[in-house]
This record gives C-alpha cells, sequence and structure tokens, in this order.
C-alpha cells in the first residue's frame, strides 16, 4: 500500500540487530525478543521509547520526534493510550507472522484486527504522484501521536499481498521469537542473525557433543 515499506537491511548488514525483518511491520513485531515469555524485554517501554524506535527507522524525524515527546508530557493520558495500542498491535503483527511462517492461516480474530486498524490507517493516506508513477503516501503533520503507527500497519497489509510472505520465518533460536523474511538464496535462513542466535545455538550444540563424548569415555 505504501511506498518503501521494506524499512531495514538484510541480516549480513551492519543495520542495528534491532532492524533485522526487512520489513518495517516485522521490526516493530521484534520490538519483544521472545513472546513465549511474558516478563521479557520490551524495547517499548514508553512512549518515548516509541518515539525513539520511530526515529530510528526514520518513520519520523528529529523534529517530529521533539513535538511529539513534549505534546507527550503534555498529555500523557493520551500518550500512554498510544503506547497501549501500539503493543495491541505489536502482538497482533507478531501473531499473524508468526502463523504465516508456520505455513498456518492466522486466526481470524487477528485478522479482524488487522484489518480494522488498516482501515483506520488508510484515512490518513493520499495518492501522489512519483517520477515513475504515483504510489500511497502518509498525511501528518509531525504531531500525532500515532502517526507512527500508519506506516507500522500499512507495512503488515503489504506484506501479506506481497509476493515475499512465503519467505517470512521466526527465528530457532531457543530463546528468540523475532521474525524476518528469508532473502537466502536457497531460503535456508534460520536465524534472526548468525552473529547472535545462530553463534549462540552452534555453542550450545558444540557443549552438548563434548558433554555427550566426555559421558561414552566414563
Amino acid at each position: 500500500m505504501i511506498a518503501d515499506q521494506r524499512a531495514s537491511a538484510d541480516a549480513d548488514s551492519d543495520s542495528p540487530a534491532e532492524l533485522v525483518g526487512c520489513w518495517l511491520a516485522l521490526d516493530f513485531a521484534n520490538t519483544v525478543h521472545d513472546y513465549r515469555i511474558p516478563e521479557d524485554r520490551d524495547d517499548l517501554g514508553s512512549y518515548a521509547d516509541l518515539v525513539a524506535w520511530s526515529l530510528r527507522t526514520e518513520l519520523i524525524d528529529e523534529a517530529a520526534a521533539e513535538k511529539l515527546v513534549n505534546r507527550a508530557r503534555r498529555e500523557p493520558e493520551a500518550a500512554a493510550e498510544v503506547l497501549r495500542a501500539a503493543k495491541d498491535y505489536r502482538q497482533t503483527i507478531y501473531d499473524v507472522f508468526a502463523a504465516t511462517a508456520l505455513d498456518k492461516s492466522p486466526a481470524a480474530e487477528d485478522l479482524g484486527r488487522l484489518n480494522r486498524a488498516l482501515q483506520d490507517a488508510k484515512a490518513h493516506a493520499q495518492l501522489v504522484e512519483q517520477p515513475a508513477g504515483f504510489d500511497w503516501e502518509w498525511i501528518a503533520d509531525g504531531e500525532e501521536l500515532d502517526g507512527m503507527l500508519w506506516p507500522i500497519i500499512g507495512s503488515a497489509g503489504d506484506l501479506l499481498v506481497s509476493g515475499e510472505l512465503a519467505q517470512a520465518r521466526e527465528c530457532s533460536g531457543d530463546d528468540c521469537t523475532w521474525l524476518f523474511i528469508d532473502s537466502s538464496k536457497n531460503h535456508s535462513r534460520r536465524w534472526c542473525r548468525m552473529a547472535a542466535c545462530g553463534n549462540r545455538a552452534k555453542a550450545r550444540r558444540h557443549y552438548s557433543r563434548k558433554q555427550g563424548a566426555g559421558q561414552v569415555q566414563a
């Protein structure tokens, strides 16, 4: 729906570890490290964290970030409500794409929530002419507390109807549920980042083999 929703770089690049999903919606879902653990690390502990993440992913610029933080200070209840909505959207995005990563259909209620969110987000988009034709653009003045959520939701919708959905994967790490698009040549990528979860898995296998060898010798 919206142009350039593939906001993050490939896993082998020098991009921050938080941006390995290759699509904005997946990177947003990855702000929780492991959805199987209710109290696991959450990168969005406050509205200010949501603004900082949006700045890092270039959803907003520094001027807009400053405006949003100032408005959140003036309207803390409204900012808290946006943060709650952001986390609800994030859970829905994770549930939808974790299902598709397993070649399963998303739950009807999850797809319904995403559809309703998309309808709301589309109210803030308009067609604009580009050098190569036309595309969608978000209508924002930089001070809407929830403005950064619109392109995230749009990205989720775009990915669901894209040819890349079949390459959606969930990290195979024992303590990681990050999502990503497997763009490897043979589509055999298992880890969000080889330097993180991949190496930890290799170390665990090596340790297990050593322990097994020791038991046999004993």
